[in-house]
């Protein structure tokens, strides 16, 4: 759903296409205790920064985890947002984990609303 689209921007109304680049773990790259999860919009690159605690607490929740697949979908489910609500331009983007796990609910109400193919 989100690995891949095309969104309206709020101010320019152009439309402009996201594509999921690359999953990276912050600690290595940025000394950050976060994934970085890498976009590109329109050909430039987007960092989305989701928190490692947010794993965590979402376990705590649910008794499940946070994929690597689930994680690009929270990601381009905020990017499309910032894009929408006018928040975008950023090069990087750091969520809260109130913020991931508020994303990761809608993107899987988005998932169980889904009509069957």
């Amino acid at each position: 759903m989100y690995a891949e689209f095309t969104v309206k921007d709020r101010w320019s109304g152009e439309d402009v296409h996201c594509a999921y680049q690359a999953l990276i773990v912050a600690i290595a790259t940025r000394h950050a205790d976060a994934i970085d999860i890498k976009y590109l919009v329109n050909g430039k690159s987007v960092w989305i920064a989701l928190p490692h605690p947010a794993w965590v607490e979402y376990h705590k929740r649910s008794g499940k985890i946070i994929t690597d697949p689930l994680a690009v979908e929270i990601a381009g489910h905020y990017l499309k947002w910032a894009i929408e609500s006018g928040e975008g331009g950023r090069e990087m983007y750091t969520l809260t984990v109130d913020e991931t796990l508020e994303h990761l609910d809608k993107v899987r109400q988005a998932y169980d609303t889904r009509v069957p193919a």
